[in-house]
């Protein structure tokens, strides 16, 4: 597609100039992957570096060069190239988003010696001190600060797993004070409750002795009240029976009254 772009003489010195570091960068990413020492892959990554740098630059340059151009090209000519542009920038991702990959799998490497306890062995000490030579002193402190980073971080989320510990364990006591007090309330109430019934039940068996006596009275009134109308009606009856008290406030029968007359012819003094 580039040979059939039509450019003027600068625009394509500066286009091969850019094709010819993408192919840089390709062999270079190749040889990457067969070295095996953590300086020299550091090395190579820095030399591909610059070339990521320069390619960066050349596109600025070419996108300024096109735009120079563009009132002078036709429409067709500044859409080939403007895609052109876009399909290098796509290019210049890719190997950055590579070098990001090797950078963290070499840095991971460098940070093994940090990771390693006391107790590691005599080779391991070894590869230790190797790769710490190897590291320049500006990686060492980089790779120093990561690893307090991450145990600041570690820190701070211990401190946070406490504070919410504490706000449940707070929230969980209060609760519980609460619960603590309704059932205080409610043993009160019980016991209120209890209280209120024993004092109805005495209460009513107050009324069933009190209806009950009663009772009785009304029995005794009513027996009374009927040997007297017995009496009564025994007296009036027979009148002359002398086994029977008069009552009290109870007139005596009236006696029966004889007639006195006067036959004919007879007469009185």
């Amino acid at each position: 597609m580039a040979s059939n772009l039509q450019m003027t003489p600068q625009v394509e010195q500066i286009h091969g100039e850019i094709r010819d570091n993408f192919r840089a960068l390709a062999n270079g990413f190749q040889k990457l992957d067969k070295i095996k020492d953590a300086k020299r892959q550091g090395n190579q990554l820095e030399e591909l570096t610059d070339k990521m740098r320069e390619c960066k630059r050349l596109i600025k340059e070419f996108d300024r060069e096109i735009k120079d151009e563009e009132g002078r090209n036709a429409p067709e000519v500044n859409k080939q190239l403007n895609d052109e542009k876009q399909s290098m920038i796509k290019e210049l991702n890719s190997y950055v988003a590579l070098r990001k990959t090797y950078m963290n799998t070499i840095g991971n490497k460098k940070l093994e010696l940090f990771d390693n306890g006391a107790g590691a062995s005599e080779p391991t000490a070894e590869e230790n001190v190797r790769l710490a030579s190897e590291m320049s002193n500006q990686e060492l402190i980089n790779a120093g600060t990561k690893t307090m980073d991450e145990t600041d971080q570690a820190i701070e989320r211990s401190k946070q797993v406490v504070h919410q510990t504490i706000e449940v364990g707070t929230q969980t006591a209060t609760t519980l004070k609460g619960q603590t007090e309704q059932m205080g309330r409610i043993v009160n109430e019980l016991d209120s409750i209890q209280f209120s019934i024993k004092k109805a039940s005495q209460l009513v068996k107050e009324i069933g002795r009190q209806v009950a006596t009663d009772k009785c009275i009304m029995l005794f009134l009513f027996l009374i009240v009927c040997g007297v109308i017995a009496i009564i009606v025994v007296k009036i009856v027979n009148p002359h029976n002398k086994d029977i008290r008069d009552i009290p406030g109870l007139a005596p029968p009236v006696p029966t009254r004889r007639l006195l007359y006067a036959r004919s012819g007879d007469h009185f003094d």
